[in-house]
């Protein structure tokens, strides 16, 4: 019986874990890494070939991103999840595909002229369509026979429609281990679904630490600051733009919007319009309504009993085609549109900024997390201008934002979740940044008195004796440096230039939002007279 640590080990992205026991092979969660890659991750120890299942936390990407790619490779094995991830994943992993296609005939339209060599996507759509058709769905608590040797069953761990915490019982030469994998752990008190599922004990636990060490903000009134938002764009004949993440947020926010409704909250535009444009949105919302009775919580089951869908509502429009989507437009009425992606990087989104940014009666909501250096970033950091399919367009709408509701349990949700379980031996813990991941480990160490370790990739445990056979190191990536042995000297000159503007823009952090919106307008002066986008 031996556990090696792959991937989102001091980090946050890329989950995934390999295990060898009762002569098989198989892995927990096999995600995309996403955002800043800060650690090199070791490969899995074995052909795809010859790994005999996949056990799946959720569906979000950073846990089930890369399963096409093991398709590709060579995986005919099962895919184990709850019945709500099959299906999220069935859309999910379509969505994922496409992008990497339609990327790849980007780069390679641009490469051609450049007289690159072609570039080939990560993984193709018949790739994730022979991973989908691999999934074995579960119900949530009904314990499974893997294999001779290993039980499994699903415990809803409150995060996404959907998402498991995973028990394993491994029985090997008389040893029998108990194994809890948390996935990620859900925040309490969401819309639609269910707070997270505690689990009664356990040998070993291999916990998220994503929010670690931080605790959340108090939870915003969505209903009355929505409907404050709708109700003050709407007076003054605008529409609000909504950004929001398919999955998720996108089916959050019907929800109190179908509230608002209902209680009549929005005066002297009772009919207005909600359009939902974005195909992945409207798949998903379709998953959610198909699952009610696994998956929400008992105040949407609730409305569910009373012939109530939780997540529609008169004037309620989905657009599936570009035309459908192209028309809203041409609706002059005060209007919610939401669309994806939730950060303006992608999607029909950016089309609605093109035709919406300009026009000072709208407000742009965003009601997600804005990573850095993304569209969605910039627009709640006060730009000016923003460039959408190659042409300047002003921002005079009204950008605000509302917290969204985290979930991902917070520090002390985290610690309720761990101090559920009794008999733990050992606590691994992954799924957080450096800072996050050690923090909580200490945190575990002080407050529980349970050895607790913060894996690297490729740290292996040996589940029979309890022992840490390898101690990985970090493996941080090397930051890539430039050649200067053949610039010239106007170019070195430009280059020093650059690295001083770079130090200058991040101790900008704490002046006047003045100051840095002028820094912010003399850069992108200079890009647009350089033709640079």
């Amino acid at each position: 019986m031996k556990m090696t640590f792959i991937g989102a080990t001091h980090e946050v992205t890329g989950s995934c874990t390999y295990i060898e026991a009762c002569g098989k092979k198989f892995l927990v969660d096999f995600g995309m890494q996403q955002g800043e890659d800060m650690f090199e991750n070791v490969q899995v120890p074995t052909a795809p070939g010859n790994i005999d299942y996949v056990l799946l936390t959720h569906a979000h990407i950073d846990h089930s991103g890369m399963l096409p790619l093991l398709y590709a490779g060579g995986f005919s094995g099962e895919i184990h999840s709850t019945v709500a991830t099959s299906h999220l994943c069935s859309v999910m992993l379509r969505d994922s595909a496409h992008i990497q296609e339609f990327e790849a005939e980007w780069r390679n339209r641009k490469g051609q002229r450049r007289g690159e060599d072609n570039y080939e996507p990560l993984y193709t759509m018949d790739d994730a369509i022979g991973a989908i058709e691999l999934f074995v769905p579960h119900n949530y608590d009904e314990e499974f026979e893997l294999c001779e040797g290993i039980k499994v069953s699903f415990r809803d761990a409150g995060h996404l429609l959907g998402s498991s915490s995973i028990i394993i019982t491994i029985t090997e030469d008389g040893v029998t281990k108990k194994i809890v994998f948390s996935g990620d752990i859900g925040n309490s008190m969401q819309p639609l679904i269910r707070d997270p599922q505690y689990i009664d004990s356990a040998d070993y636990v291999v916990m998220e630490s994503t929010y670690g060490n931080r605790v959340h903000d108090r939870p915003t009134d969505y209903v009355t600051a929505l409907t404050a938002i709708i109700q003050k764009t709407f007076d003054r004949g605008g529409s609000v733009i909504i950004p929001s993440f398919a999955v998720g947020r996108t089916q959050e926010m019907l929800y109190f919007l179908r509230q608002i409704k209902e209680q009549g909250l929005i005066k002297g535009h009772d009919e207005f319009p909600v359009y939902v444009d974005s195909p992945l949105a409207n798949e998903a919302t379709d998953i959610f309504i198909n699952n009610r009775e696994s998956c929400y919580d008992e105040e949407a089951l609730g409305f569910v009993r009373r012939g109530i869908n939780p997540i529609a509502f008169e004037n309620l429009i989905r657009t599936v085609t570009s035309d459908d989507s192209r028309a809203i437009n041409d609706d002059v009425r005060p209007k919610v549109i939401i669309s994806a992606s939730g950060m303006c990087e992608a999607g029909r989104i950016k089309h609605h900024l093109k035709h919406n940014l300009w026009k000072p009666e709208n407000t742009i909501l965003f009601v997600g997390y804005q990573a850095s250096n993304t569209l969605g970033r910039g627009l709640i950091e006060g730009a000016r201008k923003v460039k959408l399919f190659g042409e300047t367009v002003r921002v005079a709408a009204e950008i605000k934002q509302l917290p969204g509701i985290s979930g991902h349990a917070d520090v002390n949700g985290l610690l309720d979740w761990a101090k559920a379980i009794k008999g733990v031996q050992k606590f691994f813990i992954n799924h957080g940044d450096a800072a996050s991941a050690d923090s909580f480990a200490q945190r575990l160490r002080e407050e529980l008195g349970i050895d607790t370790y913060a894996p690297y990739s490729g740290a292996e445990f040996d589940i029979a004796s309890g022992e840490i056979t390898i101690d990985a190191e970090p493996m941080p990536i090397p930051k890539k440096t430039l050649n200067t042995a053949n610039m010239s000297v106007a170019y070195s000159d430009l280059v020093a230039a650059a690295d001083r503007l770079s130090r200058m823009i991040k101790l900008s952090d704490g002046r006047a939002n003045a100051d840095m919106r002028k820094l912010t307008e003399a850069i992108n002066r200079l890009c647009e007279e350089w033709q640079l986008d």
